[in-house]
């Protein structure tokens, strides 16, 4: 049933889903050489003869949801004890010289791939790792990361992140797991050229990510973007997570974190940020002027105490809102679908429910994180675009008695995905990886944890 690419039948039907999340295709999605060719109308056949056909009676249809804000490594201390029921900064405090004294290629290799195969099974068919975490021997992680996302035949958006400031300088971060910024700029030129693919459909794409403007160097914030600029890749950042930045960037810099970030040459449509929850309204009209993303992490927010992202201000005002697992050990698991549920509730906060629907949800976890990657070939159901798609049943306990299959993905809480298509080819059949021996993978992942519960 599939060429010699592994990629789907020339011309396969995905016929007549129980629901599907676009207009005008409710008899069905053509696929075609990794495409989606043809939306088929309720009632209707494709237009031109198919080779093949899926049924998807059974089948609640979305586009591949997109993961853009990650930290795949700290699965490894899932609630952790010197982790759990802290804010973010004794969060940190707690857990970094754990992942600095521990990590290594082996068991980040193991995490990458657990967090990749959670991912992949919730739905998600794109994820971006925001990697900053350099340990002595971990100074591949960016290759392995990219050669474990090919296996599960998943994309991935490389996020080189960086620090060079540490302990020494007043930072959190051990000496150890920094670098010179003539490291840090030498290895993002290295991984740009060799992963950065631009193109339509592209399995790998590259970003630059320190991790803060506040943990690393002013010299290091100014020569990443000018890197970005001249190799033409996207920027990354945390920003505006804790309340507190916003008094300690007036201190500092005697302006508030959003007009920091634009003396720093950083505020352009290049970026990206993560949390980005305290900010005022002048702070949004500037970010949307500027076609700046947001990537919104609703569990993380919640788990460390946070805030709460002012998604429809920024939407309003011109700024794509995306969704993000953040990191496993601030969230304590990698599911895609779990999240676009957690900002559908979390958002009911402060929104009324009107104005924060099952579809906005869905939108920001698929499209609008696509649109954060810098991205418009994946995250919609449209003709021309990449065969992306997850498909969820809704016959368990949970979902019994939903009138809308759609929304009862989100109401009802999926937590899986029955089938998983990347450029048309099944990556999840019958809610099995392809090529993942689950068991083992707990069971070798499970066992790489154990090491960082002994006492340092």
């Amino acid at each position: 049933m599939q060429n010699a690419q592994g990629s789907a039948p020339e011309r396969l039907w995905v016929k007549t889903p129980l629901a599907v999340m676009a207009e005008g295709a409710e008899g069905g999605i053509v696929v075609e050489d990794g495409r989606i060719a043809e939306l088929v109308p309720g009632g209707a056949e494709p237009a031109h003869p198919v080779h093949a056909i899926f049924d998807a009676s059974r089948h609640v249809v979305t586009p591949g949801l997109v993961n853009a804000h990650h930290h795949f490594y700290s699965n490894l201390t899932r609630t952790h004890p010197k982790g759990i029921n802290k804010s973010l900064m004794p969060w940190l405090e707690g857990l970094y010289p754990l992942w600095a004294a521990k990590l290594n290629p082996e068991n980040f290799r193991l995490a990458c791939r657990m967090a990749l195969t959670e991912l992949l099974l919730s739905g998600c068919t794109t994820a971006a790792d925001h990697h900053a975490m350099f340990a002595v021997g971990l100074e591949d992680a960016m290759d392995i990361q990219a050669e474990e996302a090919e296996k599960l035949g998943m994309r991935l958006t490389l996020v080189r992140g960086s620090r060079d400031l540490s302990v020494k300088d007043g930072m959190l971060a051990p000496e150890n797991v920094v670098q010179s910024i003539d490291t840090i700029l030498t290895d993002s030129e290295r991984v740009i050229r060799r992963y950065n693919d631009r193109s339509e459909g592209s399995m790998v794409q590259v970003a630059l990510a320190p991790d803060s403007m506040f943990t690393v160097s002013e010299t290091l914030m100014r020569e990443t973007a000018a890197l970005a600029a001249r190799l033409d890749c996207r920027l990354h950042t945390h920003l505006s997570e804790r309340a507190a930045e916003v008094p300690a960037s007036f201190e500092l810099y005697g302006c508030g974190p959003i007009d920091r970030m634009e003396e720093l040459g950083w505020i352009n449509d290049r970026l990206w940020l993560a949390h980005a929850i305290h900010l005022d309204d002048a702070e949004i009209a500037k970010l949307g002027r500027h076609g700046v993303g947001v990537c919104h992490c609703p569990t993380s927010s919640m788990m460390l105490g946070a805030g709460r992202c002012r998604t429809n201000e920024l939407e309003a005002a011109g700024c794509a809102i995306g969704l993000g697992a953040d990191a496993s050990a601030a969230n304590d698991c990698s599911n895609a679908m779990g999240e676009v549920r957690q900002a559908m509730l979390l958002n009911r906060l402060t929104y009324d429910p009107a104005d924060v629907s099952h579809l906005d949800a869905l939108r920001w976890g698929t499209e609008g994180s696509a649109r954060c990657l810098g991205r418009t070939d994946i995250g919609t159901i449209a003709v021309g675009k990449q065969a992306d798609l997850a498909f969820y049943t809704v016959d368990e306990l949970r979902f019994s008695g939903a009138g809308d299959p759609l929304a009862a993905l989100v109401y009802c809480a999926a937590q899986s995905a029955d089938r998983v298509m990347i450029r048309g080819g099944w990556q999840v059949e019958d809610g099995a990886p392809k090529g993942v021996d689950v068991g083992e993978l707990i069971f070798e992942h499970t066992k790489a944890s154990r090491a960082f519960l002994q006492a340092l």
